[in-house]
């Protein structure tokens, strides 16, 4: 893969009509791999209802990302008054995943907001992948499971401790 830079812009409404492709590729490869099933995701994946909830809400800091000029994903973070900081969604196109660069996006997002005490997130207990992205390249640890014999509608709730 060829060394661009990663840019991180400000979403908008404008945007999502791109964005949703992409989230929907990744969320379904996601689910093609782990579940055996063709198509899934969280409610409004991919009809970009997701993205208006979450990503245009007034809390949110939405971005589209950048691989030189190509987008190729996106992520949703809520910044928080206490530092407190949650990572809502972070999606790439599986054609640029295995390649370093979710690694990359993510130590961009710390380096973007150095007054983080604790960053949250969640992702589906099938999820192995996301498990040791978060894991083992970003340095989550596992804090709670949620409804954790549903497979499908289960979740891990991660934190990192920043130091």
């Amino acid at each position: 893969m060829e060394n661009k830079e990663l840019i991180f812009e400000k979403m908008y409404e404008k945007d999502i009509e791109n964005l949703v492709p992409i989230m929907k590729r990744a969320f379904d490869y996601d689910t093609q791999i782990h579940l055996g099933q063709e198509t899934g995701g969280p409610t409004g994946y991919d009809d970009g209802s997701l993205l208006k909830k979450w990503g245009l809400d007034k809390a949110a800091s939405p971005y589209c990302i950048y691989h030189g000029e190509t987008l190729i994903g996106g992520t949703i973070l809520l910044i928080c008054e206490d530092n407190q900081n949650y990572l809502e969604c972070l999606f790439l196109d599986p054609q640029y995943e295995d390649k370093g660069l979710g690694t990359k996006v993510w130590k961009q997002i710390e380096a973007m907001y150095p007054q983080t005490k604790i960053w949250h997130t969640e992702t589906p207990i099938y999820s192995h992948r996301n498990h040791h992205f978060y894991v083992n390249k970003c340095g989550f640890h596992m804090v709670k499971i949620r409804n954790p014999k549903d497979p499908e509608g289960g979740s891990f709730l991660f934190e990192k401790v920043m130091e």
